[in-house]
């Protein structure tokens, strides 16, 4: 190999480098228990960090469903952190986390009241900033936040940013109105609730695929 190539070679091997869609092939994923989806997902499953949203018509229509099996994985580490549920519309039943594998002494969940304002975050934080120091904490594996509020493009760039600082894999729930809106997030799906499963269309992805997929939820759930 001549001097240029070398140098060009060891130039792209540096960690400031993006390589677009083959650096998404190298990235570390995690499954995501459902073979279909993950064949459309950029390394075949989840990323390992940064953030993703789901959106959905309205909350508590089965959009965790699609985080279950990674949830478990996640949680039965042998050094697993913290999974982190931030201001859930619903509470979680602990029963069917446990049915699905999800070690429940890795779950915290955290409940703030909507509306703090910044002057007095310190006595009435809202969702999406303690979704922000969650993520950029280091002390999860994985968080999921559901918004209360539309989010601006910074909020989010800031959570994409806090999410690679700590190592997390963040999850964002949000209503579907937000569909044609930008995002700094790594992956956005849409979430539509069907009678043994749901649709999940792929609206951004980082080297996979786009369109649409059906899967189906596990026996029982």
């Amino acid at each position: 190999m001549s001097a240029p190539s070398l140098d060009l070679a060891r130039l792209l091997e540096h960690p400031a480098i993006w390589r677009g869609r083959s650096a998404a092939r190298r990235a570390e994923a995690l499954a995501t228990g459902y073979p279909a989806l993950d064949a459309c997902l950029p390394g075949r499953g989840w990323p390992r960090t940064g953030l993703i949203e789901i959106l959905v018509a309205r909350f508590g229509v089965g959009e965790l469903y699609v985080l279950l099996p990674l949830l478990a994985a996640l949680t039965g580490r042998p050094t697993a952190r913290w999974c982190v549920w931030i201001a859930p519309p619903l509470d979680p039943y602990a029963p069917a986390l446990a049915a699905h594998g999800v070690d429940l002494e890795r779950v915290l969940v955290v409940r703030v009241p909507a509306g703090g304002s910044h002057a007095n975050r310190s006595v009435t934080p809202e969702p999406l900033w303690a979704f922000e120091q969650t993520l950029g904490s280091g002390a999860s594996d994985v968080a999921l936040a559901w918004a209360a509020r539309d989010p601006r493009t910074r909020e989010i760039r800031r959570l994409q940013l806090a999410a690679e600082r700590g190592r997390t894999l963040g999850v964002l729930f949000r209503p579907q109105r937000a569909v044609r809106q930008s995002s700094p997030a790594v992956l956005r799906m849409a979430v539509e609730s069907r009678p043994r499963g749901a649709r999940i269309t792929l609206l951004k992805s980082r080297g996979g695929a786009r369109g649409s997929v059906e899967v189906e939820w596990a026996a029982g759930s």
